[in-house]
């Protein structure tokens, strides 16, 4: 157990090491980030101040060194719109943005699970094909569409929920549903497959044996089993949700991570957008660590050598 935990924290940091470069890198796609930041009647001196303020006067390895010495002592920056540390703007908005997608993520959940469950259980059916028409029509619509017409009916025409903002239960119920699709269309493709795969096995054949209900084979033993694959992809659902939402927020007006990574992206504030994906990318990366320690509890068989 030791010796996979070291060897998967080595890897989660070689992970966030590259989120790092990739995200430093972000500002040089174009040249120097300078002309891409200040604007355009600024005299040749005001540029130049500038530059020697930011760094960018300095070789790239030097600079990202320094970001890097930074982001190893909590300091991302500072944003130039708002000129306060990157950190504590992408902290302020990151409760909006766990509480939208940890809303999503039990949506599709508390959904997707007994409708993969039954779809699997009646393979063939009418409850089965539904299922998987309804699953593919999920993973397909685009979000923002999807996110768009529950506000033309919903809010405009029937005016059940509020238009845009956050505030309680009636403003989060549309942009929580919306992001939900796509993971719930997933989960229960997945689980609905996993469930085949496990009802194959001895010990369900055993169980069905003995006497057990229905009910209890397929969600005490086979579910707990099949549960593991859509896990894994729960994590990474989940850890891409918490990064930004950012067609959502947009959608909705939510003030979350997404939605100011948004913005900064267009004021062409660099440090709170490579900022902003570097926190993205350290919750990722340890969402997915949680995840793959959580295997053993789910099935005693699996041992970490």
């Amino acid at each position: 157990m030791g010796h996979y935990l070291l060897r998967r924290f080595i890897q989660a940091i070689i992970v966030l090491w590259g989120a790092t470069v990739l995200a430093f890198g972000m500002m040089f796609v174009g040249g120097n980030p300078t002309m891409l930041m200040v604007s355009p009647n600024w005299t040749k001196s005001e540029v130049r101040q500038f530059e020697v303020l930011m760094g960018f006067n300095k070789p790239w390895w030097v600079q990202y060194l320094h970001y890097l010495g930074g982001v190893l002592h909590g300091n991302f920056g500072v944003s130039l719109q708002q000129q306060q540390p990157v950190l504590q703007l992408v902290l302020q908005r990151m409760p909006a943005t766990a509480e939208l997608a940890a809303t999503g993520m039990l949506i599709a959940l508390v959904i997707a699970l007994p409708a993969g469950v039954l779809a699997a259980s009646r393979r063939g059916s009418a409850l089965d094909i539904v299922s998987t028409v309804g699953a593919l029509f999920g993973q397909s619509i685009p979000q923002f569409w999807l996110g768009l017409m529950l506000l033309l009916v919903f809010s405009v025409l029937l005016g059940w929920f509020p238009v845009q903002g956050i505030g309680g239960v009636s403003h989060l119920v549309l942009p929580a549903v919306t992001l939900s699709m796509f993971p719930l269309a997933l989960f229960t493709r997945l689980t609905r497959s996993s469930v085949l795969e496990v009802l194959a096995q001895d010990y369900i054949k055993t169980a069905r044996a003995k006497g057990l209900s229905q009910r209890v084979v397929l969600y005490k033993h086979a579910l707990r089993n099949a549960f593991i694959p859509v896990m894994t992809i729960m994590g990474l659902n989940l850890g891409f949700l918490l990064g930004g939402v950012v067609v959502i927020e947009q959608v909705f007006d939510w003030p979350g991570v997404g939605l100011l990574t948004l913005n900064a992206v267009e004021s062409k504030d660099f440090p709170l957008v490579v900022g902003a994906v570097t926190v993205a990318a350290i919750i990722f990366v340890t969402i997915n660590l949680v995840v793959d320690l959580m295997y053993g509890v789910l099935d005693p068989r699996i041992h970490y050598a």
